[in-house]
């Protein structure tokens, strides 16, 4: 009996095939084996969309070899990547193979995995299925669609744009949305304002920093303190008084732990901690993926790293929980497992989120990973077992000062003091979410360690040290980073997982945009292709 497996990588081939056994022959396909030339009629719109598909001449070697391989077969495994791209790599075999009539009474399956481990290999096969045609059919639309707006607008662009290279069905929006952001920050005025704060000290000498939010008894809006003599004001005021606490609040916030990655999460987080761009993070994750050798074996460590699902399997849910009752105690695991759902708008959610394949391999018992790999795949670990952890608490204390004497609603000036305790660290001993700038370019991720008060009690006398006015201009939004590039495009239900890292890679290549400090800048190259 003949068994024939294609897969796309020969790494992947090489370790599937010490899994199987001597009775499979596993092959690479190295991607896929055809696609629509570029030259027109490829989609014949007028004949139902029908698509006339080309052999890659790169893959005639690699068609050879398994065209040879399924004489006299018996079964053909598709097990090409679990995701759309996946499904058509398989789709194309299968047609090739039957062009060639190497299939009549050869038993074909698709066989799915999300991860490269012995035991998911071999339960894999033990479960094949058909090839799923809606998947099939999703990619043909899509591909289709990519031919027919790149193959109408590029041929316009180079003989109106000389110079311009390309237009795509995403690559256009993306490079829409960089170069409406550089005409926004162009176009943006900014206008001064100032701020006032002072620095307080209690009587054990402790001190800490409140910031004006009331004068004249009226609150304060972000621009009331239009220039410096409107801050002078303020000073005036806050020097005339002597001040005591006049009010504290207290209350206690619960912050829950992300979610396990997705493709975009780990690609937007790779760019803010690693400083990783999306290929490169795209590329250290395969490998990680298709594994390394332990105990003379190849075993991958990660998930299958193209997904837009953020659930984990129970078994390995049950894995994570028990490591983090023994690494840190029973107080950092939940009553019961967590439970994500994704927020994507075009969410397939048909895999996992990206986690380690074993949570028990711990980044620092891998030392055969490169710094990239060692990087990322600590990043991966920390963040899926964070995802199961409990929930942090924080104790934020906020307290009014005012003029020694004078009571709420009186004319008078109010500074207030905030800060925040940590009062169980929870999921944040492991992992801390980094945030992109706001549109004015500020940051919602204000370290709350940072901001701790000394203890104050209600109605207690303060000396006032430094009064500290400050200029400010507002700001126009940032520039889109890679991380912020790829969030906004997959808000707006745009691309794919597999998707991001290659158009990125595009807009560089085709000297539409340029990158300084990690952020996009528009060229006139890309300027023109848009406006047009």
């Amino acid at each position: 009996m003949s068994n024939v497996v294609i897969v796309e990588s020969p790494s992947k081939a090489k370790t599937i095939n010490k899994y199987l056994g001597e009775d499979y022959k596993v092959l690479a396909s190295y991607g896929h084996i055809r696609d629509l030339p570029s030259k027109n009629g490829s989609v014949d719109t007028d004949d139902n969309f029908n698509m006339i598909w080309e052999v890659d001449s790169k893959s005639q070697k690699q068609i050879k070899e398994i065209t040879a391989a399924m004489k006299g077969a018996d079964h053909l495994y598709l097990a090409t990547d679990p995701d759309r791209e996946g499904e058509a790599i398989s789709w194309h075999v299968q047609e090739v193979l039957n062009e060639k009539k190497l299939l009549d009474g050869v038993d074909v399956k698709r066989v799915v995995f999300n991860e490269i481990t012995k035991s998911a290999i071999l339960d894999a096969f033990k479960e094949p299925r058909e090839l799923d045609k809606e998947l099939v059919d999703a990619y043909l639309a899509r591909r289709a669609l990519d031919y027919l707006v790149g193959f109408t607008l590029s041929p316009v662009l180079w003989r109106k744009l000389p110079g311009s290279r390309s237009a795509g069905r995403v690559q256009s929006v993306a490079l829409r949305l960089i170069t409406e952001r550089e005409t926004e920050i162009e176009a943006f005025d900014p206008i001064e304002y100032w701020s006032v704060k002072a620095e307080f000290a209690k009587s054990s000498g402790q001190k800490f920093t409140a910031n004006l939010t009331h004068l004249n008894g009226e609150r304060l809006d972000k621009l009331a303190l239009k220039n410096e003599q409107d801050a002078q004001n303020a000073v005036a005021q806050i020097e005339a008084g002597n001040f005591s606490v006049s009010k504290i609040e207290k209350k206690q916030s619960r912050r829950n732990p992300p979610p396990p990655f997705t493709t975009s999460t780990l690609q937007q987080e790779a760019a803010r901690k690693l400083h990783f761009g999306a290929k490169k993070t795209m590329m250290t994750a395969q490998r990680l993926y298709e594994g390394v050798t332990l105990n003379g074996e190849t075993t991958g460590l990660i998930t299958y790293m193209r997904t837009d699902g953020v659930t984990i399997a129970g078994e390995a849910i049950s894995s994570i929980r028990d490591h983090v009752n023994s690494a840190y105690g029973s107080n950092y695991v939940p009553d019961s497992p967590r439970v994500y759902k994704t927020k994507a708008k075009n969410a397939q959610e048909a895999h996992e989120a990206i986690r380690p394949t074993d949570i028990r391999r711990l980044p620092k018992d891998l030392p055969m990973l490169d710094d990239d790999q060692r990087k990322l795949y600590q990043l991966i670990w920390n963040r899926t077992a964070a995802s199961q952890m409990e929930q942090a608490v924080l104790d934020q204390v906020a307290a009014d000062l005012r003029p020694q004497g004078s009571s709420e609603g009186d004319n008078d000036v109010t500074l207030r003091a905030t800060g925040s305790v940590i009062a169980f660290d929870g999921f944040l001993r492991l992992y801390h979410e980094d945030k992109d700038e706001n549109r004015d370019g500020t940051r919602d991720d204000t370290d709350d360690k940072e901001r701790i008060l000394p203890p104050l009690n209600e109605g207690e006398d303060l000396s006032r040290n430094n009064i500290l006015p400050e200029q400010h201009f507002t700001q126009p939004p940032p520039r889109f980073s890679e991380a912020s590039l790829v969030k906004k495009l997959e808000e707006l239900g745009i691309g794919r997982p597999s998707t991001y890292a290659s158009i990125i890679s595009v807009l560089q290549d085709r000297n539409y945009v340029r990158v300084e400090n990690r952020r996009f800048f528009s060229e006139d190259r890309g300027r023109l292709v848009t406006a047009f």
